[in-house]
């Protein structure tokens, strides 16, 4: 007889998904996380803070009113630290009180601590007096989440040289900045403190960034971003960073120096295994962390699951709730479908950026035939109201049968209006479906009426033609 039907080892969203399914399927569930990480990584230095930081710039700085009040314009001219944290730090605990009672009305069992397997049913769980105890269970969940990745090369003090964890912990904000990696992390964060005036070099090993997004749009992406004076070196390595009392200076492999107050490393993550003593229950991990599984979430230990980050591609936080649903219903033998293969993908810079489907390149590469449709904001009454003028809506259309094959969005509430197209995609729509739709006026999804009616042009006139 175990103690849990179902324990899950996390708080973050495919941890509380999968412990909180359980729970309502009638088993008997628990998580195990430590007490000063409840909600996990989500929620205490990753998504929540990071996304409530970056509101915050944005009112503070008063970013997205300028085009009609003048590139002065400001909510606060001295903006600190803590302006920025007050905000961040609501956010987090509020959420913090709603993943504990969600937990708690599901009667979902929370054990403070650290776990580590044991055996394959087994888990010890460590809580902060040094105190142990065991649990056993049926099922397992894995969901611990990653953390940066630290090269051993890099001298890190949390103070000049961080990764993106140390975002929380500055003391002020810097006069200059050299983020290392643009990937979706550290293009999100350099574009928040551009938006604070730090004056921000992005270094890149490749020759652009945001390679699985649409060219079009992370070339608006930087435009935008090299306004708000960001400086770019793709093609380049850091060889070293020398740190010294007022700053540090980056020395490219090129032989570049680059000097700023602060450094902050974006290299990846790594997945949180190393503690949990997996080769116990019969799994390993690779060398980053990551847990190999199954269709169902299953690790080659046919009753313990892995989701979230800890298995990798995508990790996100949105894919990581439905994964942990899907496991625990699968674990549980409830029936339930697979997820979708068509996952929106929403990176939260200044301005966002949201696509779901495919890019121009991909459709091109697999020579599939496609119109595209263009919805700018600068034309819609909208887009005047609230002074973006950058905005864009991009359609991918077959040529062929007119379903939509990518949607791909750039400028404010991209991440919103992303699943008005991922809807019509789900159920097989066409074109057509939004080409007859009447949208709310003024609003910004009447984009893609305006993308729709763009591509059906285009398609039509090459019918046209052809007769």
């Amino acid at each position: 007889m175990y103690d849990f039907d179902v324990l899950v080892l996390g708080s973050g969203p495919g941890g509380q998904k999968a412990a909180i399914a359980a729970a309502k399927l009638g088993k008997k569930a628990a998580v195990v996380e430590r007490r000063d990480m409840i909600g996990g990584v989500c929620i205490n230095t990753g998504t929540i803070p990071s996304k409530t930081l970056r509101e915050a710039v944005l009112y503070l700085t008063g970013l997205n009113q300028r085009e009609m009040y003048g590139q002065s314009y400001r909510v606060k001219h001295d903006i600190t630290i803590a302006d920025l944290s007050a905000r961040t730090q609501h956010v987090v605990g509020r959420e913090i009180d709603v993943i504990r009672n969600q937990l708690s009305r599901n009667r979902v069992t929370l054990l403070p601590g650290l776990g580590k397997f044991l055996d394959d049913h087994t888990i010890e769980v460590v809580d902060g007096t040094e105190q142990l105890h065991k649990v056993t269970a049926d099922k397992i969940v894995i969901a611990t989440g990653t953390r940066p990745s630290r090269p051993d090369t890099v001298d890190f003090d949390d103070k000049t040289i961080i990764d993106s964890d140390g975002i929380q912990h500055l003391e002020h904000i810097p006069q200059s900045m050299i983020v290392i990696g643009a990937g979706v992390i550290g293009i999100e964060y350099a574009s928040m403190f551009a938006a604070l005036g730090t004056k921000v070099t992005v270094v890149e090993r490749r020759d652009r960034m945001l390679e699985f997004c649409d060219l079009e749009v992370v070339e608006a992406l930087k435009y935008q971003l090299r306004d708000l004076s960001v400086t770019f070196r793709f093609g380049e390595t850091v060889a070293s960073v020398e740190r010294y009392a007022r700053g540090a200076i980056a020395v490219l492999a090129s032989g570049k120096k680059i000097p700023a107050e602060t450094v902050m490393y974006s290299a990846g993550r790594q997945g949180m295994t190393e503690g949990l003593d997996l080769e116990k229950a019969g799994i390993a991990a690779d060398n980053r962390g990551r847990i190999s599984v199954d269709e169902h979430f299953r690790t080659p230990v046919q009753h313990i699951y892995a989701v979230g980050d800890v298995i990798g591609f995508p990790a996100l936080a949105a894919t990581s709730m439905e994964q942990g649903r899907l496991a625990a219903y699968h674990a549980c033998g409830e029936p339930v479908r697979a997820m979708s293969d068509i996952q929106p993908i929403g990176i939260y810079t200044i301005p966002e950026i949201s696509y779901i489907g495919r890019t121009e390149d991909e459709l091109t590469s697999a020579s599939i035939p496609f119109e595209v449709g263009i919805s700018r904001y600068r034309e819609l009454a909208r887009g005047q109201i609230i002074g973006d003028s950058y905005g864009m809506l991009k359609l991918l259309v077959s040529s062929e049968d007119r379903s939509l094959l990518g949607v791909h969005v750039f400028g404010t509430g991209a991440t919103e209006l992303v699943h008005i197209g991922q809807a019509v995609m789900g159920c097989g729509g066409t074109v057509d479906y939004l080409v007859d739709a009447v949208f709310n006026y003024p609003t910004l999804a009447e984009s893609y009426k305006v993308a729709a009616l763009d591509a059906m042009n285009k398609i039509r006139q090459v019918t046209w033609l052809a007769e």
